[in-house]
Parts: structure tokens; sequence; C-alpha cells
């Protein structure tokens, strides 16, 4: 192992929790009631999902009257959102070709039922390119689907001025964003950004595992997902998992707390990481944004090697990377295919993701050993 034991480096796939995020679970299971039951400890339950959601909903900046509904995370947030919104048969639907899995396969699935589906192309840092996305609204557009935040390089999207493009043209479209990558990462304020539908999930921020939740705008037309005991409002039935709930809050809570340190911390990270690196490795393509992008996602591309030959290389040193979407193992040639790279580095990409447990003093040492491992793999590749 290395001096810091363990340098975790992929805090996209998902992150450690906080301490304050399990410990409030704990306490919470520990109100084993179901929170739909009229007794007072049942009651207690219900009314402490109802301040999560009070939470949750100002930390997004929600308008009065929106709501929220927790689901088992983002994959499930967006395929509610994709298939229980109103749409015209035939009608046009648009996604982003940078999406993840959980938007691009639901979307399939609808083009194969008939519907006018279109991939709006994105740019080589990964963000939708506004001018092409442009040209595919029509009159007929039903639902637009474009993520807040892209997970493969932290790319941020103007939504504001995308839904702003399609209401101008489509006025009854629904317009979803996947907000997974975005939510804790960067301020989100869905009063300005106007959208329909917005998708979160827990332990992209600190939380645990299988709890998210899809933010609904008051009016917007959506089908219930589960139907039974009339739980979540109606729209989505099944005993409520409060303690996982309570502890999505928490979460929530914990990350606001020095928000604007964490930010300017990661900021400071990532480009004293990325100085360093191509300083050392001046063949190295850096594909996250410049500038517009979230500080803790630095997406790069090496040169003659493959990205997870690099990724289990790095494994021996402690140090954990990723290499794109960690829900798919089929996502990476996906996505590298739109990135027009050349020959050379077409193949090395390889995502870099802090958290708030990472520490600047990580970065020499994770930046010597890329370079140790690159040069052994490239003497390695030319025998």
């Amino acid at each position: 192992m290395t001096d810091f034991d363990l340098i975790y480096l992929d805090n996209a796939a998902t992150t450690k929790p906080y301490d304050e995020v399990i410990e409030r679970y704990v306490e919470c299971q520990k109100a084993y009631f179901n929170p739909s039951a009229l007794y007072k400890q049942a009651v207690d339950g219900a009314s402490a999902i109802k301040n999560a959601k009070k939470t949750i909903l100002k930390a997004l900046h929600a308008p009065e009257g929106d709501t929220l509904y927790f689901t088992s995370g983002g994959t499930e947030s967006d395929n509610w959102a994709i298939f229980a919104t109103k749409k015209a048969k035939g009608s046009r639907i648009i996604v982003g070709e940078g999406e993840h899995d959980a938007v691009v396969n639901p979307a399939k699935e609808l083009q194969m039922q008939g519907f006018d589906m279109c991939f709006a192309p994105i740019n080589p840092d990964g963000s939708i390119n506004v001018e092409e996305f442009s040209k595919l609204v029509t009159p007929d557009v039903s639902f637009v689907s474009i993520m807040h935040v892209s997970n493969e390089t932290g790319a941020i999207n103007d939504i504001a001025k995308l839904v702003k493009i399609v209401k101008s043209k489509a006025p009854k479209a629904i317009f979803h964003s996947d907000g997974v990558q975005a939510f804790g990462k960067t301020k989100v304020n869905l009063r300005t950004l106007g959208v329909d539908l917005y998708s979160i999930s827990a332990h992209k921020i600190h939380g645990l595992k299988g709890i998210g939740a899809l933010y609904v705008k008051k009016g917007t037309s959506i089908k219930p997902l589960l139907y039974g005991g009339g739980q979540e409002s109606g729209m989505r039935s099944g005993t409520e998992n409060m303690p996982m709930i309570c502890a999505f809050e928490e979460a929530v809570k914990q990350n606001q707390v020095n928000f604007e340190e964490n930010y300017s911390k990661k900021s400071r990270f990532m480009e004293h990481f990325k100085q360093k690196l191509l300083a050392v490795l001046p063949d190295t393509t850096v594909i996250s944004p410049a500038e517009n992008g979230v500080p803790n996602i630095l997406t790069v591309a090496f040169e003659t090697i493959r990205g997870e030959v690099l990724l289990h290389s790095l494994e021996k040193h402690g140090i954990l990377v990723g290499i794109g979407s960690a829900c798919s193992s089929h996502h990476e040639s996906r996505f590298k295919k739109l990135l027009n790279l050349d020959e050379m580095h077409r193949d090395g990409i390889v995502r870099f993701s802090i958290g708030n447990f990472n520490d600047i003093n990580e970065v020499d040492f994770v930046v010597d050993k890329i370079a140790e491992e690159m040069k052994t793999l490239k003497e390695y590749a030319r025998k």
C-alpha cells in the first residue's frame, strides 16, 4: 500500500459516506415503525420524511409548490421521468449523446416503440453542442433529457438556455435533466433552470447507495411509478424507506456545511493535479473543460496506453481511479467515440474524480506513480 494507505479518486462513481450519515441511518433504523400507521411513533416517521423533502427542496432552491418523490436512485428517477411522462405517439424526443446509460437505454426503448428519437451531439469536452441541439428542436418535440453535468468530463451544460430554446418552439414539451453529478458539486437553482423534472442521488454526495429522488415541477403531468398503498402521494406506492430518506437528508445537510470552502479546495486540488500531470506527461490530452466545469472531475487521455491497463497498474499503489461510468462496462467505448480523439489517445481515457475527503497532499504521490507506471507500460508496449 501507499503512504496514504488508500487514495480514492473515483468519486464520480460513488462517494464515501459521512460518519454523520451512517449514524443517522442507524438511529432511524431503530425507529422501525411503518410511516403509514396512525400511532405516534409512525407519525413521527412520516414527519421525518416530510422534513427531509423540505430540506432537499430547499437545497435545490425549488419554487414553492413543487415536489419531490423519493426513489431507489438516479437510474430509477431517470426511467420514471422518461417512461411516465405524457408524450404524443410518434412525437420527437431529444436526449444528449453523452447521457448516462440510465437515460440512453430507456430512450432507445422509446425509439423501438415508434418515437422520433434524436440524439443531440456533444462537444469534445462532453458538453451539449447548443447550435446543433437547437436545430433538432421542432414544434412536435414532446420530451427532452439533457444532463446538468457530464458524469464523464464534469462539463456543465447551460440547462436554462436549453430549456428556453425548447419551450420557445415546443411550449408543452417536458424538459428533464439528470442532476446526479451536479447536485452537491455545483450550485443548483431550480428556480432559474426552469426544468420540469430533475433527478438526484444520495451516494454521489457522501450519502448511501439505494436512495435518490425525482423533482417534479408543479403542473407537470407524470404517471405514478408504482401502484399500491398510495405512499408518496400515490405516485410511488410501497412502504417508505424512512432510514434511507433521513440519511439522504443528512448527506444534504453535511454537504452544505463549508460548501464554498470545499468547492475552492477541490478547484485547487484539480488545478495543481492538472498542471503537475501535464508537466510530467506533456503528451497527455485534457478532455475536461478548462472553464465551465465542476471542480471535482478531471478526465484526460494518456498517449499509447489503455486507460483500463493504467487503472489496474495504479491499484497496486493504493490509487483508485475510473475510466468512465461504473454502471456499464460498455459505456467507455460508446462515449470515447464521441470525443474525436486521435488514434494515439483514443484508448487512454482516465477519469479522476475527488470528493470532500481528498487532500491536496495526495497529488504529488499520485502523479509520481502515474509517471512511473506510464514509463513501464510504454516500454512494455515497445517490446
